[in-house]
């Protein structure tokens, strides 16, 4: 395992910079307790005061980001929002508590999109970004093998082989979306074991071929299309900035 060998110093900077810039959305899981069926049932049937804490936090970290990650934040609220109402209310893929589109998802997306582009792209995490890579790899592989065994996950799983192809041939970007699945993975199963949305039990409650646990391993494939899309409208809104980087990273590889 390339992880072993970093450096002490260097690993412990890596774990620090994923804390800082990514352990706030682990805490959030348990955030979406209070959309959850419990606090429903118990307390109030609102999603109020989660709106309003993910907008407060999605606020404060648009203003601590730089120029460029602002405009892709601002992107994926669109997209996120266009996204949901598709797949959630169109097609059926999955269904929230309350048979709607939350706020907090879209400012949600746009929050965790920020915050994986700040991670992927902090210094000492590119340094060792292959031996990241392949621990997130492994852990993805045991992820979706695990749920396919034991919850006969087959539309995860088929999700999962479809974010490796994708990454197959786009080294470049498998630091990013690695984290992006990671992520992903531990904000559905904390958000559907606290019953804020559901996964029908076969792939978009249409396909019986493709049997489905709640949630699907490999869901983050989804968010995927998001980040392509954020990154398509950047690139032809700045195509001679990115022309730009592109030739100057052409000059460093070579």
């Amino acid at each position: 395992m390339k992880i072993l060998k970093i450096p002490k110093k260097d690993l412990k900077t890596i774990f620090y910079i994923f804390n800082r810039r990514i352990g706030i959305f682990i805490i959030f899981v348990f955030i979406l307790f209070f959309d959850g069926i419990y606090f429903a049932e118990n307390v109030t049937n609102s999603q109020l005061p989660i709106n309003i804490i993910m907008f407060i936090g999605f606020v404060l970290m648009y203003y601590r980001a730089n120029v460029r990650t602002r405009e892709l934040m601002i992107y994926a609220v669109i997209l996120g929002f266009g996204g949901e109402y598709l797949f959630s209310r169109a097609l059926n893929m999955y269904t929230y508590r309350l048979e709607n589109v939350p706020w907090y998802v879209p400012l949600g997306h746009a929050a965790l999109y920020g915050r994986i582009f700040m991670f992927s792209k902090a210094p000492q995490v590119r340094k060792h970004h292959k031996a990241v890579e392949q621990l997130f790899a492994l852990i993805i592989a045991l992820f979706a093998t695990s749920y396919l065994l034991l919850f006969n996950d087959v539309f995860g799983f088929v999700m999962t082989i479809g974010v490796f192809l994708f990454l197959w041939k786009r080294p470049k970007d498998r630091l990013y979306f690695f984290s992006m699945y990671v992520l992903v993975a531990i904000l559905e199963i904390g958000g559907t074991a606290f019953g804020a949305w559901k996964w029908p039990s076969i792939a978009f409650d249409t396909f019986s071929f493709l049997p489905s646990n709640n949630p699907p391993s490999g869901i983050s494939l989804i968010y995927f299309l998001l980040d392509v899309g954020c990154f398509f409208i950047y690139i032809n809104r700045h195509k001679i900035v990115w022309k730009r980087l592109k030739n100057i990273s052409n000059i460093r590889n070579k």
